[in-house]
């Protein structure tokens, strides 16, 4: 549903209607931001949360159906102990400070990945935040953290072979569809746009199953810097793309789903 405020800011913003239902960012290049500033990397990973703040609400104002930040993936906890400490604390003070914000803008957060992983004053901080949120109808907001893809793809597929194993489900009734339905993104709509910032060209373990028919957007941006106008033209850059899903006939934007 298009609200007066969205058309005033696709006019604004010089946009088409069909934007994407579900954008997915890596979120990149915090560490390099503060080194060029001779700052410490977790200078660069708070200065990265005032570029979250600003995405979120935007996606929220354009009526995006889901935005999903990769916050933490379980490759992450290699880093050295004091930074992990540091983004675990940052996560907490992000949690505490967003949450009203995100009570205002009618933003439900939700998380993907092993979060038991978590310290458990941040995992408490976690579930209670999302259950402040949890009645909420807008952009869904979703935080992976201790994420992998390729561990989402091996649980899923475990719960399958369980399921064929007690006789609950037939070898030959497993489709995509079951594979996508096992996963911890069974509740969101596909992936239409990859955003990943500072100029990496890979995805790094995230959403491997899902992002089978996203569009990518790379830009070299580095993600404490990426605010509105970067945004806006991933949007455009997608708006432009021609989508044909496996097929001939192409549809520009497209934003049609593959497996639900």
């Amino acid at each position: 549903m298009e609200t007066p405020k969205k058309a005033a800011l696709l006019k604004r913003y010089r946009l088409k209607p069909h934007l994407p239902r579900h954008v997915a960012i890596i979120m990149d290049g915090n560490g390099r931001w503060a080194k060029k500033r001779h700052l410490p990397r977790i200078a660069g990973h708070r200065a990265g949360a005032f570029s979250i703040r600003e995405i979120v609400r935007l996606s929220g104002e354009l009526g995006l159906e889901a935005l999903t930040l990769y916050a933490f993936s379980t490759e992450n906890w290699k880093r050295p102990p004091r930074e992990v400490a540091l983004l675990m604390q940052l996560l907490k003070q992000y949690l505490r400070s967003e949450v009203p914000e995100l009570l205002g803008n009618n933003v439900r957060l939700g998380t993907i990945g092993n979060t038991a992983d978590l310290p458990p004053k941040i995992g408490k901080e976690l579930k209670e935040s999302i259950q402040a949120t949890s009645h909420y109808t807008g952009l869904k907001l979703i935080l992976p953290l201790s994420y992998s893809g390729r561990a989402d793809l091996a649980r899923a597929v475990k719960g399958i072979a369980a399921k064929v194993k007690a006789g609950k489900l037939k070898p030959s009734a497993v489709t995509e569809k079951t594979i996508t339905q096992s996963l911890s993104t069974a509740s969101l709509p596909e992936v239409d746009l990859l955003i990943r910032t500072s100029g990496e060209m890979r995805v790094s373990n995230f959403l491997l199953w899902e992002l089978a028919y996203s569009e990518f957007h790379i830009t070299p941006t580095l993600w404490p810097d990426f605010r509105t106008p970067h945004f806006i033209a991933a949007l455009r850059d997608f708006q432009t793309r021609q989508r044909r899903f496996g097929g001939v006939e192409s549809v520009t934007g497209s934003v049609t789903s593959w497996a639900r």
